[in-house]
């Protein structure tokens, strides 16, 4: 049976004052399903996850998200709906501890006044424990667990990274957006890395929206690639399509080694 549409992004444009940012882009992102978004240096990438989960506005188009129309909601409203997002630069709070970091993850769906939660009574105190039992099952599945107690800042950076990761999935998402998640990491980190995005697809089911700048280690894991320059889409489908096309080489300038082809 053919996978659903979860994501479904239409005519997106996205103005700063005079310059362009986007230019009519339009994609779907189906069930189960890793579409990886690549492109130079201020193509775009960022901006088309800046508005799915809500930071940006664009001028025209919009986003679908099974069926709900998204397209300019506040980004607190779309975190709800459930659009998890990590950041380049990961946004962690470094003094709290990984547990802490994780638990802020759940702050959308947390309920409660300062009463109940001043006291720790009534429904503060259901709602947390229920999200405890969600942190704990994120940390055991990212394979956290012993660096619950410390500092998020004192962690490596490929540790962090996955930190960044498991926050998103704390607020239990229907699709993921992540941004350049290998950046900065060691080939050993990125190989780590790759194992857990394959078994966020495989064991939980997530759709993945993964821009990256690592074209080999983006282009093995996902099932399609989508090329952006300066706004516009130039490239949509599978590896060998997008990495052979004549125009997505002339961005690259003519020097993109394929990697072997994945298999599922």
């Amino acid at each position: 049976m053919e996978n659903k549409v979860k994501l479904s992004v239409t005519g997106l444009h996205l103005n700063f004052g005079g310059i362009q940012a986007l230019v009519d882009v339009s994609f779907q992102v189906k069930d189960r399903e890793i579409v990886g978004v690549v492109g130079p240096n201020g193509s775009g990438k960022t901006c088309v996850l800046n508005v799915i989960s809500g930071f940006y506005k664009p001028a025209n188009g919009e986003v679908l998200l099974d069926g709900i129309n998204i397209t300019g909601m506040p980004p607190h409203k779309i975190a709800r709906l459930g659009v998890g997002r990590s950041f380049q630069q990961m946004e962690l709070f470094g003094g709290m501890t990984v547990l802490e970091n994780l638990l802020v993850g759940c702050h959308p769906f947390m309920k409660g006044n300062i009463f109940t939660a001043g006291i720790y009574w009534g429904l503060a105190q259901k709602t947390e424990l229920r999200f405890r039992e969600v942190v704990e099952e994120v940390l055991d599945f990212m394979e956290l667990e012993r660096y619950r107690k410390l500092p998020a800042g004192s962690l490596p950076i490929g540790t962090q990274k996955l930190v960044s990761v498991a926050r998103a999935l704390c607020a239990q998402p229907r699709i993921l957006l992540l941004d350049e998640p290998s950046c900065g990491l060691s080939r050993d980190e990125k190989e780590d890395l790759a194992r857990f995005l394959l078994r966020i697809k495989y064991e939980k089911g997530i759709p993945i929206v993964w821009v990256e700048h690592d074209l080999s280690l983006v282009g093995e894991l996902a099932d399609r690639l989508i090329v952006l320059d300066q706004g516009k889409k130039v490239a949509d489908g599978v590896q060998e399509e997008v990495l052979t096309n004549p125009k997505v080489l002339e961005i690259f300038g003519g020097k993109i080694e394929l990697s072997e082809p994945k298999r599922d």
